[in-house]
C-alpha cells in the first residue's frame, strides 16, 4: 500500500470512493434529503481543493486503485498549531492496516512540519492505532449540527451517561 498526497487527477476517484462508502454505511443514502447527502460527503470540489493544499491529507492506493483517504489540516490555536483530522474514510474492502497507514502518514507530516499535537475523532477504525500512538482523550468528541441536519446527521446522540463527566 502506498500513501501519498492527492491532487486534481484523483478527485473523481475520491468522490466515487466517498459515495460508495456512504452508500455502504447507510443503504438508504440515496433516499436521504439532498442537504443530508451533501453533509455526509467529504469530497465536494471545495473540500478536495482545500485539503489538497493542507499537506496533511493523503490517499491509500495500490495497483488496483484507491482504498481510502484522510483529510486533515493545520489549525492555529493562538498559542500553538495542531493538525485536525476531519475524516478517515476507507473503502468497504480496504486491506487491513489501511487506516493505520493513513494515520501514520498524518503523524509523519505533522512531525515534519514541527506540529506536535494531532486532534482526531477516535472512530472504531482508528482506535487501535490511536491507542498504540499514546493518544489521550480529554472527553467525548462531538459535532453540534445547526439547523435541519440536527435531525438526520449520522452518529450517536449524547446521552446522560455518554455526556456525563468521568
Amino acid at each position: 500500500m502506498r500513501y501519498r498526497t492527492y491532487g486534481e487527477p484523483d478527485y473523481a476517484a475520491l468522490q466515487s470512493l466517498d459515495l460508495t462508502l456512504q452508500r455502504h454505511l447507510e443503504p438508504a443514502f440515496d433516499a436521504l434529503p439532498e442537504r443530508e447527502r451533501e453533509g455526509r460527503l467529504h469530497t465536494s470540489l471545495p473540500a478536495l481543493k482545500f485539503y489538497e493544499r493542507s499537506e496533511h491529507s493523503f490517499v491509500a492506493e495500490d495497483d488496483t486503485g484507491l482504498h481510502g483517504f484522510v483529510q486533515a489540516q493545520h489549525v492555529w490555536q493562538g498559542d500553538r498549531p495542531i493538525v485536525l483530522v476531519r475524516t478517515v474514510s476507507l473503502a468497504p474492502d480496504a486491506p487491513d492496516g489501511t487506516a493505520d497507514g493513513l494515520f501514520q502518514a498524518v503523524i509523519k507530516s505533522a512531525y515534519d512540519s514541527a506540529v506536535y499535537e494531532i486532534h482526531l475523532p477516535v472512530t472504531p477504525i482508528l482506535f487501535t492505532k490511536a491507542r498504540e500512538e499514546g493518544t489521550v482523550s480529554p472527553g467525548s468528541y462531538g459535532i453540534c449540527h445547526l439547523g435541519s441536519r440536527t435531525d438526520t446527521a449520522p452518529g450517536r446522540r449524547l446521552t446522560v451517561t455518554l455526556g456525563a463527566p468521568d
